[in-house]
């Protein structure tokens, strides 16, 4: 058997709110590393939103959510995937808790922040129980299962302090994309792993930051292109497979499943914001953070609610 994992994030390029980073890791039979896993697992998962007749969709989640229509696959997926590894938590501190206990305590700091226990998820329904039952069903049938989901969520306060002890944000979402990886080479010792990375930006050349980062381990450069750079990391018999290529989200089914976790719980936190500030003042229109529109939001806080102190450290992204 090998690990198939697949890293994205949510919320690189935002004004406001987290940058939350994951990881989605299988375990699969070597044939099927180079396969499409949309069409393996075809019973169980879809990549369209259309036609899905109870399955699971697992697409980017650019394509699988939309803010008008609420929370939805990005949830039903999510929640799905977390029961596969025998446990769908109930509200947002036991999924952070599950996906990233390291940011809570952080967490604790933010005044909008201060009931999460409070922010509760969608119950299962029969037919979301039964889309994850045929889920690890169709695994199985193939020799596969889901066996790792993992997170990190870097709050708006430690992105910025990240950022000004590196001086770049590109750097700062590298460091999130190492600890996953280092998060599965602990998990799976000894074991083949591939590992997918949606690439953000325009960076092709990642040889020095991993030698960096994998000191123990060595490293072979397979290629290096503007779509995609492969690197080989060997450990005595084991060797890993890493791959950060441009849309990765949109061609791999572990990297989609990463977009949409890392998804959910970026807007998860941002309704939690929005809600804090809404209590203030009904009329204040709430916010995905993006560069203008959270322009916008900083700007009515100020004019809406000019006697507010908030901490901007806390609130708004240093570029």
């Amino acid at each position: 058997m090998a690990i198939l994992a697949g890293i994205d994030e949510a919320g690189f390029g935002p004004l406001l709110g987290p940058l939350v980073v994951s990881s989605a890791a299988f375990s699969v039979e070597p044939a099927l590393l180079g396969e499409d896993l949309w069409q393996v697992f075809g019973k169980s998962v879809g990549k369209c939103r259309k036609h899905l007749a109870g399955r699971l969709l697992i697409a980017d989640s650019k394509k699988a959510y939309n803010r008008a229509e609420g929370l939805g696959h990005l949830e039903r997926t999510s929640l799905a995937a977390l029961e596969c590894l025998g446990n769908r938590p109930t509200e947002l501190v036991e999924l952070l808790t599950r996906l990233c206990p390291d940011c809570l305590r952080r967490l604790a700091g933010y005044p909008w922040h201060q009931d999460l226990q409070q922010c509760r998820l969608a119950p299962a329904s029969s037919d979301a129980r039964i889309a994850s039952k045929v889920f690890v069903e169709d695994l199985q049938a193939h020799g596969g299962s889901l066996v790792d989901l993992r997170t990190c969520c870097l709050d708006v306060a430690y992105f910025n302090r990240m950022v000004q002890n590196v001086r770049n944000k590109a750097q700062v979402l590298f460091i999130a994309v190492t600890q996953l990886i280092q998060a599965l080479l602990s998990k799976f010792p000894g074991e083949e792993i591939h590992i997918q990375v949606d690439r953000q930006g325009g960076r092709t050349h990642y040889r020095e930051n991993l030698l960096r980062s994998f000191p123990d381990m060595e490293l072979t450069v397979v290629q290096e292109g503007e779509e995609c750079s492969i690197y080989e990391m060997c450990d005595g018999p084991r060797k890993v497979k890493l791959a950060f290529e441009i849309e990765a989200d949109d061609r791999y089914l572990p990297v989609s499943l990463a977009s949409m976790v890392s998804k959910y719980i970026r807007e998860l936190l941002m309704d939690c914001m929005n809600l804090y500030f809404a209590k203030m003042d009904a009329g204040l229109k709430p916010t995905a953070g993006y560069w203008q529109d959270g322009q916008r939001f900083v700007q009515e806080l100020r004019t809406r609610l000019p006697h507010l102190v908030v901490d901007t450290d806390r609130l708004i992204r240093c570029r």
